[in-house]
């Protein structure tokens, strides 16, 4: 049994928050400081690294697939570059992407613990490319990411909702990031658990730590990304989004207004909605190239 599942209900609500871009702002400097420069020079891409920078920033933070763990990240990705038709023109051979496509496949705890387990087992050559990518991605934010503070909304927020609420930071980013700089701001005693990618998917992660717990209108998911969305869908669970590039406007209109609806019992219906709405329209499908 893991620490979601021996969650125990004190109060009357459940709140599941996003860290990174949500509490965090740490999705810009994290994608376009650590991730990119990493996959240019693990995968040897330096000759279309700007094409690599345009297609992974589109993935990563500016369209619906926003916020998604990085295993798929790095798919997506290289199927975009393979697409485009600078990429061709160049003849720039990309990184085979299928044996890694097989393990996600198969595997929800998409976190370095399991990934490395299965490359011991499955020693291929594009496996341990992308193994030695991730590990040195870990190390780089580890090394050098520090002081960014939680949006200051965030923040007042987290602090009023531990009160009324349990509540559990649901993560792709790994757990060792996370408590970190949970506990680096001092945020971490507000909440019970700190769940991140080693622990499967956010729609787990709710499910292990408030599904059968709580009633569905008395748990809330709070995040940045379409990914947030659906692990509250999938749980039939309430969802508050934090607009990207309005999080503490989003965060400030939480704390003043849908914190109080959503314990009153009158946030399902027209006022999440027209959340959502106005969340899917800061997110497009299509990319701009």
């Amino acid at each position: 049994m893991n620490i979601l599942e021996k969650i125990i209900p004190e109060k009357e609500f459940f709140i599941g928050i996003d860290s990174d871009g949500c509490v965090f702002d740490t999705m810009e400097v994290k994608h376009k400081e650590f991730f990119i420069p990493n996959v240019v020079k693990y995968f040897g891409l330096f000759a279309i690294a700007k094409y690599v920078r345009q297609t992974w920033e589109f993935v990563n933070l500016y369209s619906v697939t926003r916020g998604i763990n990085r295993f798929p990240a790095l798919v997506k990705v290289m199927e975009l570059l393979a697409e485009r038709p600078e990429i061709r023109e160049l003849g720039i051979p990309l990184p085979d992407m299928e044996p890694l496509k097989e393990w996600i496949a198969g595997e929800t705890r998409l976190g370095n613990p399991a990934f490395a387990e299965y490359v011991k087992k499955n020693p291929h050559p594009a496996l341990k490319q992308v193994l030695a990518w991730t590990l040195a991605l870990n190390e780089d934010i580890s090394a050098w990411l520090r002081n960014t503070p939680p949006f200051p909304y965030a923040r007042k927020s987290i602090e009023k909702l531990s009160e009324v609420a349990d509540a559990v930071v649901v993560s792709q980013t790994p757990l060792e990031a996370l408590t970190r700089e949970w506990r680096e701001h001092s945020i971490d005693r507000y909440v019970k658990a700190i769940a991140g990618q080693e622990l499967g998917t956010k729609t787990e992660h709710i499910t292990m730590a408030a599904r059968g717990k709580y009633p569905s209108d008395r748990i809330l998911m709070i995040g940045d990304a379409p990914g947030d969305h659906k692990a509250a869908v999938g749980n039939g669970a309430l969802f508050f989004p934090v607009i990207p590039g309005q999080e503490n406007r989003s965060w400030k209109l939480f704390h003043d207004e849908a914190l109080g609806k959503f314990i009153k019992g009158t946030y399902r219906g027209n006022y999440e909605e027209k959340l959502i709405r106005e969340f899917r329209k800061s997110l497009p499908e299509t990319p701009p190239w």
